[in-house]
């Protein structure tokens, strides 16, 4: 992202409250099904996401370890598969699988996250209830935050 000149909310935490006073927890996962919009302001809808892309870190966890974990790396942070940029999974509100490939990032794990949530399998999650539609649009409040 960095080198496209993006930011996100890890970076801007740790750039005001510096590395010491940050813990940025990631989520990975193999495969699955998550719930999310194909643009900003569309339906939410289940989708499936097809097995990890061969070479990203998602692949790596899903051929090492087959089982749920909570991986802290801590000391661990300078090890070969944490330093190595590979593609990470970018799912958020927005998904849109026929863009499979645009969805992963260049990432390297070990700066981006302290710890990483690893679900192999994961399932969507399901509503509780939905909001009302805004009356007005909402108002965009990068980078100012009001």
């Amino acid at each position: 992202m960095g080198s496209e000149g993006m930011v996100n909310i890890g970076q801007l935490l740790r750039e005001r409250h510096g590395l010491d006073d940050v813990f940025l927890v990631g989520f990975a996962t193999w495969r699955g099904t998550v719930l999310a919009a194909r643009s900003w302001g569309s339906t939410e809808t289940e989708y499936r996401l097809p097995t990890a892309r061969a070479g990203s870190h998602e692949d790596l966890l899903g051929r090492t370890l087959p089982e749920p974990a909570v991986l802290s790396f801590g000391a661990a942070s300078g090890r070969e598969w944490l330093t190595r940029e590979r593609g990470h999974r970018a799912v958020g509100v927005v998904y849109d699988p026929r863009r499979e490939a645009g969805n992963y990032v260049p990432t390297v794990m070990g700066r981006r996250y302290d710890a990483l949530l690893w679900v192999p399998d994961t399932t969507s999650l399901k509503p509780l209830s939905h909001e009302a539609e805004p009356v007005s649009p909402e108002l965009e409040t990068e980078p100012t935050g009001f």
